[in-house]
């Protein structure tokens, strides 16, 4: 784990008992206050992969919740965070701010945001991106999982939320187990991935 990343843990502890968003949302305060309800969830784990040692990149295709077709190709040459996620999730719902705010910082700046909706039909993954505000799309992966499938090797079962970063060629280049433990870390990540295109910083 880089230098910057473990920095950015410091003081974690203290700084989720000042979270604010979703403060009307009961299962984000109880997912955040240790109740997770029989929730199923990743262990937190940080994970980045050295360039040398990413293995190939994921293909991937399917329509988003407004019926809309994406796949691999659309994203190729920027970096790409995926975030699988799904409506009755705690974590999911306590996560969606932090998510949505650096959305908007990289847009137009280096990454692009696309979520994995692994349980809901379309009316509840809007429903949802509504209520937060969440301005990029997601896949529904219901029906038969084929965003899992094409990222299996990345994110171990029931696993969610699970957010990717993927390098401008397709490739994992970083990944949070779990909820976000803090937006900088993931920030940090994004940053580090967009840097390794850059001439200056090489790979």
């Amino acid at each position: 784990m880089s230098r910057r990343i473990r920095s950015a843990l410091i003081g974690l502890t203290a700084a989720a008992l000042m979270l604010t968003g979703c403060s009307s949302d009961p299962l984000a305060e109880q997912y955040r206050e240790g109740s997770n309800k029989g929730y199923i969830a990743g262990d937190g784990s940080i994970t980045e992969i050295a360039v040398a040692e990413r293995g190939d990149p994921v293909e991937f295709a399917g329509l988003t919740e407004t019926g809309d077709p994406v796949a691999s190709a659309d994203y190729l040459g920027e970096v790409t965070v995926v975030n699988f996620w799904y409506a009755s999730c705690a974590p999911c719902r306590a996560e969606a701010d932090e998510l949505q705010s650096l959305n908007a910082q990289f847009e137009g700046n280096g990454a692009s945001f696309l979520g994995v909706n692994v349980r809901d039909q379309a009316p509840n993954a809007l429903a949802f991106s509504e209520t937060y505000s969440i301005t990029y799309p997601s896949v529904l992966d219901v029906d038969d999982g084929a965003m899992q499938l094409a990222f299996s090797g990345s994110i171990p079962p029931n696993a969610v939320p699970t957010t990717l970063v993927l390098d401008a060629e397709g490739r994992v280049a970083a990944r949070i187990l779990g909820a976000i433990p803090e937006a900088s870390i993931l920030e940090t990540l994004i940053t580090d991935t967009i840097a390794e295109g850059s001439p200056a910083e090489g790979n």
